[in-house]
């Protein structure tokens, strides 16, 4: 089945959810109000339901392969990637300095969203290109930036990020990869980095690689990482390619989705050494190569709900013609469509309200970033970026741990037709589980939930939250409306669940860590779910409206519907969750670990 971009959804978000006009009013953002964002967002559609959509089922079944140190991606992809870098999409949120377009997180966050439903083994590789970029403009030198941005930005070079080792996976501490110091200023870097993202490809004629390494007699730990720009090909003083750097792919993985992108392990130096230069000064690579994470959680997060929402299109279709059984109320005298049974409805609305919700907070987190960056008053911008802050834990590890369960609905909506590979379906289940594992797994994002965005300062954004979620509650609280009545309802249970928790959080974190960290990836679900259902309790607001104007009428009801069933199915949850978090640590460690 082919994809259709949800266009009417992802630009009701960008406008009432994210308030685009508002951004449109910042410096730099002056071009890019709603009329941008609707033309963007078309122009985007047409490439990727036209152009890389159709190459997913195949790159599935005919995915990049290994001969001599040379990668071959699926037939297709090279073209496709030409296609998308002339339009300019790999610059769409960069400086146009460099040549970017300088447009809105707001706007390229749908975008992105747009380019993993289409086929999420193709996004990976713009997606690591920008968080490259991000470090670069964040903490390359002058002339880094001036060897390698415009290039990244316009797609002509691609990006990596190499932390993982095979005795260091999440522990960074572990890493030996090692940097030895030359008097030229550059250095040799000697090591072996797995799962490499487009680490190796014949898409671009350069890539970046940017490596974590540990410059010889650096301290021990976190402390004693660097991060260097290690170039596939070495770039001459006029800006065209030299000689091939000592950095080769030795094997690439054979995976349980995303098969169509090469997840490559590179060996350093096995030649004299791999030329690298130092990004910003030595033993800050873990603080640099935060910032790539950051922007990779977050675009994380918005794979998450973009597989979630191909997994749906898909579910719906085939409710649509598959044809099983009388309904149980008799409105038809003979099988029908299974669309008519309620236990697949049930199905199918808790697939689009997770997706949706999931979507509308990711748009408004991106909102944050971009008036965290960009707003004329601090204080706005010190508030945003609490905000966002707060948020990328919550879109990466919700909107991942989400898109698992909605894609197992997606197969069990085609019930064993959607165990035989055939229908596709079973594609988006495999392709979404690296998503709760990649750029730091779900209890990663808990822990930097309870750690850094809770407990540090007390809980003190978190009930800044709690507080603007109650105001939307007193506009509920003013509607005479059924379904304001009932999300008004859930909205508050929840809410008040999730202040219980905080307060526990950032009461026991020091005293009783196990206690905490056994309850971190619920509260991280409950956090996620309670500002999912906030946002869409604000859009139900603007649908109510609009419905009271006569505008839009089948899209806006489905909208108030949608959001009515969130708060009853999803919502709901969140009251049983902090039950588990605030009085259920004890049985989570009590059993003694020779009984396991």
């Amino acid at each position: 089945m082919s994809y259709t971009a949800p266009l009417k959804d992802m630009l009701f978000n960008i406008r009432h959810l994210a308030n685009i006009d508002q951004i449109a009013q910042m410096p730099e953002f002056e071009e890019a109000g709603y009329e941008t964002a609707q033309a963007v967002l078309e122009e985007c559609a047409k490439l990727n339901e036209g152009v890389i959509a159709p190459l997913n089922w195949d790159g599935d079944k005919n995915p990049s392969s290994l001969k001599d140190g040379v990668v071959t991606t699926t037939p297709g992809f090279k073209d496709a990637f030409r296609q998308y870098a002339e339009g300019g999409w790999q610059g769409l949120q960069h400086p146009v300095d460099f040549g970017g377009q300088g447009l809105p997180k707001t706007i390229g966050a749908a975008c992105g969203e747009m380019l993993n439903s289409a086929n999420m083994s193709f996004a990976l590789c713009p997606l690591l290109s920008d968080g490259a970029i991000e470090a670069l403009l964040t903490a390359g030198s002058d002339e880094l930036k001036a060897t390698y941005l415009e290039n990244l930005v316009s797609g002509k070079w691609t990006g990596t990020m190499n932390l993982t080792e095979p005795q260091a996976g999440s522990d960074l501490a572990l890493v030996r990869t090692r940097a030895e110091p030359l008097p030229d200023g550059t250095y040799r870097i000697f090591g072996t980095k797995i799962f490499i993202t487009y680490g190796e490809h014949d898409m671009a004629e350069n890539i970046v690689h940017l490596v974590l390494a540990r410059v010889v007699g650096a301290p021990e730990g976190v402390k004693g990482i660097s991060l260097f720009v290690v170039p596939k090909f070495m770039v001459n003083k006029d800006g065209s390619l030299g000689a091939r750097n000592d950095v080769h792919c030795v094997s690439i993985e054979h995976k349980m989705g995303i098969k169509a992108s090469p997840t490559a392990v590179l060996q350093y130096g096995d030649h004299g050494g791999a030329v690298g230069y130092l990004v910003g000064q030595e033993n800050r690579g873990l603080e640099y190569m935060f910032i790539m994470m950051n922007a990779a959680r977050y675009a994380v997060g918005v794979q998450g709900i973009a597989i979630a929402e191909r997994a749906y299109q898909k579910a719906v279709g085939y409710a649509k013609d598959r044809v099983q059984s009388r309904p149980v109320d008799g409105s038809i005298n003979a099988s029908a469509p299974i669309i008519h049974h309620p236990d697949v409805k049930r199905m199918l609305m808790t697939m689009r309200a997770y997706t949706e919700g999931c979507r509308a907070m990711a748009s408004v987190a991106a909102a944050a970033y971009d008036a965290a960056h960009h707003h004329p008053d601090a204080d706005v911008r010190k508030q945003n970026a609490a905000f966002y802050e707060f948020m990328v834990p919550l879109v990466k590890g919700y909107s991942t741990e989400m898109s698992l369960e909605v894609t197992s609905l997606g197969v069990q909506v085609h019930g064993g037709m959607g165990f035989i590979e055939e229908t596709g379906a079973a594609q988006y289940y495999r392709d979404a589980k690296i998503l709760t594992i990649y750029e730091g797994t779900t209890a990663i994002q808990a822990n930097d939930l309870v750690g850094r965005k809770t407990a540090r300062d007390g809980g003190q954004t978190a009930k800044g939250i709690a507080m603007q979620i109650e105001a939307t509650e007193a506009e509920l609280a003013g509607r005479d409306s059924v379904n304001a009545r009932a999300v008004l309802k859930r909205l508050k249970a929840a809410r008040e669940a999730f202040v219980d928790v905080v307060d526990f959080v950032a009461g026991n974190t020091k005293a009783s860590p196990n206690a905490v960290f056994a309850g971190s990836v619920p509260y991280l679900m409950l956090a996620g779910n309670l500002v999912a259902g906030w946002q869409l309790a604000r859009a139900l607001l603007v649908a109510e409206d609009a419905l009271a104007r006569g505008e839009e009428v089948a899209f806006m009801q489905a909208k108030v519907t949608t959001a009515r069933f969130y708060a009853d199915h999803l919502l709901s949850k969140a009251p049983g969750i902090r039950d588990s978090i605030v009085e259920g640590a004890e049985s989570v460690t009590a059993l003694a670990l020779d009984s396991f």
